[in-house]
Parts: C-alpha cells; sequence; structure tokens
C-alpha cells in the first residue's frame, strides 16, 4: 500500500499511467464495450465491480490531462442522438470531475459510436470497468505535470 494513492490503482494500473507519455490516450469503458478486441494486444486492464465514475476519479487523482489540446476528453456519443445530448451517467462522471478540479467546462467532446472505437484501436489502454450503464465510455489524453514545466 503507498500512502495518498487511490487504493483502486493497481500496480498494473499504475505502470500503464507512469508508461503513458504526453498526448497518449487511455479509454475508461463500461462492461459493455468491446475492449478485448479493440485492445489487440494493448494493455488491457479489468475493474470488475467497478462503477465509471470511481474509475474516472481513481485515474484522473494521478493523471494530467493534456492542456496543449482544447478537449482532453471525449464520450462515445449516445447512438442516434446529435451532440451535445449525454446519458445520465455521461452527466454524472462529467459533473463530478469539473467539481473536483480535474476538468473545465467545454472540454469535453462527443465522438460518434465508431469514430471512438477507432481512437480506442489507437490508445495507449483500456481500463474495462463493471459499469452496466450502457454509454459509459471515456478516452482521456494525458498532458505533463504543470510543475515539470518550470525552468
Amino acid at each position: 500500500m503507498l500512502k495518498g494513492l487511490d487504493p483502486l490503482l493497481s500496480p498494473e494500473l499504475l505502470k500503464v499511467l507512469a508508461e503513458m507519455g504526453h498526448g497518449d490516450e487511455i479509454v475508461l469503458a463500461d462492461a459493455n464495450f468491446t475492449a478485448a478486441s479493440l485492445a489487440a494486444g494493448r494493455p488491457l486492464i479489468r475493474l470488475p465491480g467497478v462503477g465509471l465514475q470511481r474509475a474516472c476519479a481513481a485515474v484522473l487523482s494521478v493523471l494530467p490531462l493534456d492542456e496543449m489540446v482544447e478537449r482532453p476528453v471525449a464520450y462515445m456519443q449516445v447512438g442516434g442522438t446529435e451532440p451535445p445530448y449525454r446519458s445520465a451517467l455521461q452527466r454524472e462522471v462529467i459533473g463530478a470531475l469539473e467539481a473536483r478540479g480535474d476538468l473545465r467546462p467545454g472540454q469535453c467532446e462527443p465522438s460518434e459510436r465508431f469514430a471512438f472505437y477507432e481512437r480506442a484501436r489507437r490508445a495507449f489502454a483500456i481500463v474495462h470497468t463493471g459499469e452496466l450503464q450502457t454509454w459509459g465510455n471515456f478516452l482521456f489524453k494525458k498532458g505533463v505535470i504543470a510543475e515539470a514545466l518550470r525552468p
């Protein structure tokens, strides 16, 4: 056990997050997501029984978002709807991340389902949660820690 780290961050997940570089993306997906086929040889971390909001909070407690892009967060657009519609789960996750200061309003973009799958295929890793609510898929682009930018 390490001090100050969310206990949900397993050694495997911490290793993946540490290995990611600036601009790499990680997917946090619901239980219905086609994670195994989309990961195709890249890290696939399973968090059975863990909800998406909890998993996002744990990951973003250590993962800085990319400040060099306008929208470092994407969520899977609910099928057959026009953006910016968000499911109840998507609203809850985004609201909680904004309330914690992990995310600013306007930093999320909807991604059409098949476009999201394409980004997931190129992602550094996929975290497959036990979230049962559908359309609970997010993608986060890693940034740098602001202190690391100081001379």
